[in-house]
């Protein structure tokens, strides 16, 4: 998760020492939390200012403390797509040479009572589009714009060859295996696949088996006369090796490591079970690993049930985020953030403006070898929903209130948020056949829910839209580069504006 905010020293050096003797009292105070797809995932690092130093506004890499810095990037091992994304960048790639602290949204919203000076600095900046009272300087339409790669902010490898795969560290994978909206679903899947023309025998492929080999190991429990599991990382192979050892598998499964378009079964499967599904859903590489798998490691790969999941897809809607307004310049710059904002699916911080959209839509049985997949549509049309930013304001006055702000400025902030466009979110959703669907997020409304998968926000203006009322005409043009070469980073970008009612503007970008 991730969104990055820089303070400059200045508005450090202008703290009372009183506020620093409370800053202190933060650096043995601990936040965690249970897991990380259980809480938000911005409020799951200790706030540190001990010594005047860039800040940077981001979440942390996890439950309990992280270092500052490259290290928290990093973590023990690695960070991951999915539940426990650090997305802070170092001070190199941010252009600063000074040590730098994270703070999550938590503990910035809390830190916000202690900083009068630099709070009012921040708050009096206000948004791109002034409130209703001023709407007659109100511009009639602004662009708005983002790009990044599907490795941006995520932990990948380290050397030439997996430097552009996105990678997990453990807690992760246990926050997948422990999501109750994915596992039994493919369980279920699974259970249906094994029971086509009972008593043949079955040949099944797990890619991406993850350190417990979770789906190997439940397709052997449920009759698979053969598994293969195929893993690219060293240690997470190594991990599932042992699982099956312990469970009693080793006869039924064979642990393959590397990449999959680099191995050779020995026979062709009956079926595939594929959860390489990114937030957005191709940026783990999904695309081009079925291409692969589509031409060399299935008996019937055009059959649907061939594959777990059949379809994979993304969907997106405009966005309300608390922190882009609470927070902006001089002391923090938005535009020094280049990878997108990830965020629990259940965090409050994130609202949406408008039912959610199609954008991309996989189908692993109809991949064509060489091919580049292309969004479902090339141009999203949102248009605001009056009723939305009126809902809206609950929960985030409620958010505000967490971070204790008082009622008066909670009630502003919400109300300031809910009217303002920070970005376009997107979050994935899998079909898995046989009538099961697995959901991030709600389908149809995007209303949140528990995932281990993430809201992916990329900012889009270095500050928000604000003054929305409802009807404004939201267009952005969609470029997501998805290649049908493993070892290459899918690239996204989106191009657009927000037209406000009575804007004589066409939909292509242009004022």
């Amino acid at each position: 998760h991730h969104h990055q905010s820089i303070i400059h020293p200045k508005a450090i050096m202008r703290l009372t020492l009183w506020t620093l003797s409370l800053s202190l009292l933060l650096v043995s105070w601990n936040f965690e939390e249970v897991h990380g797809f259980e809480k938000g995932l911005h409020s799951q690092l200790k706030q540190k200012l001990q010594e005047p130093r860039q800040i940077i506004a981001g979440p942390g890499p996890g439950p309990g403390p992280g270092p500052a810095g490259p290290g928290l990037r990093r973590g023990p091992r690695i960070q991951t797509g999915r539940a426990r994304s650090s997305l802070m960048g170092t001070p190199k790639k941010l252009g600063i040479d000074a040590p730098v602290v994270a703070v999550s949204r938590r503990q910035a919203l809390i830190t916000s009572s202690w900083l009068p000076v630099l709070l009012t600095a921040a708050a009096s900046v206000g948004t791109t589009i002034p409130p209703a009272a001023a709407a007659e300087n109100m511009p009639i339409s602004i662009p708005i714009q983002a790009f990044w790669s599907s490795v941006d902010g995520l932990n990948s490898g380290e050397t030439e060859d997996n430097k552009s795969a996105v990678q997990f560290d453990y807690s992760a994978y246990r926050a997948m295996k422990e999501d109750p909206t994915r596992t039994p679903s493919f369980k279920k899947a699974i259970i249906n696949r094994l029971g086509i023309n009972p008593g043949q025998p079955k040949v099944v492929l797990d890619l991406g088996t993850g350190p417990f080999a979770l789906f190997a190991i439940m397709a052997a429990e449920l009759g698979a006369t053969k598994v293969y599991a195929i893993e690219s990382d060293p240690s997470a192979a190594e991990s599932a090796r042992l699982v099956i050892q312990k469970a009693g598998w080793t006869d039924i499964i064979t642990v393959l490591e590397g990449y999959s378009n680099e191995i050779t079964l020995p026979e062709k499967a009956d079926f595939c079970i594929a959860e390489i599904v990114g937030s957005i859903a191709t940026e783990e590489g999904a695309y081009a690993t079925i291409q692969d798998a589509h031409a060399r490691f299935l008996k019937n790969p055009d059959s649907p049930s061939s594959w777990i999941p059949q379809r994979i897809q993304t969907y997106a809607a405009p966005a309300s985020y608390s922190l882009h307004n609470l927070f902006g310049p001089p002391d923090f710059d938005w535009a020094k953030l280049k990878d997108p904002v990830r965020f629990n699916c259940r965090d409050p911080g994130l609202q949406l403006l408008a039912n959610p959209v199609l954008v991309e839509d996989v189908e692993f049985y109809n991949v064509q070898k060489g091919a580049t997949a292309t969004p479902s549509q090339d141009l999203l049309t949102f248009v605001v929903d009056a009723q939305r930013i009126q809902d809206n304001k609950t929960p985030l006055y409620d958010e505000f209130r967490r971070g204790n702000s008082s009622p008066e400025d909670s009630a502003r902030l919400a109300d300031e948020t809910s009217h303002s466009l920070s970005g376009i979110a997107f979050w994935p959703r899998l079909i898995l056949g046989d009538n099961i669907v697995v959901d991030s997020r709600g389908y149809g409304d995007g209303k949140q829910q528990r995932s281990h998968w993430q809201t992916v926000l990329p900012i889009m203006a270095g500050r928000p839209i604000g003054g929305l009322q409802g009807g404004e005409k939201i267009s952005v043009k969609v470029d997501f580069n998805v290649p049908s070469v493993v070892a290459k980073p899918c690239q996204y970008s989106l191009v657009g504006k927000v037209e406000f009612p009575g804007s004589a503007t066409d939909s292509t970008g242009s004022t």
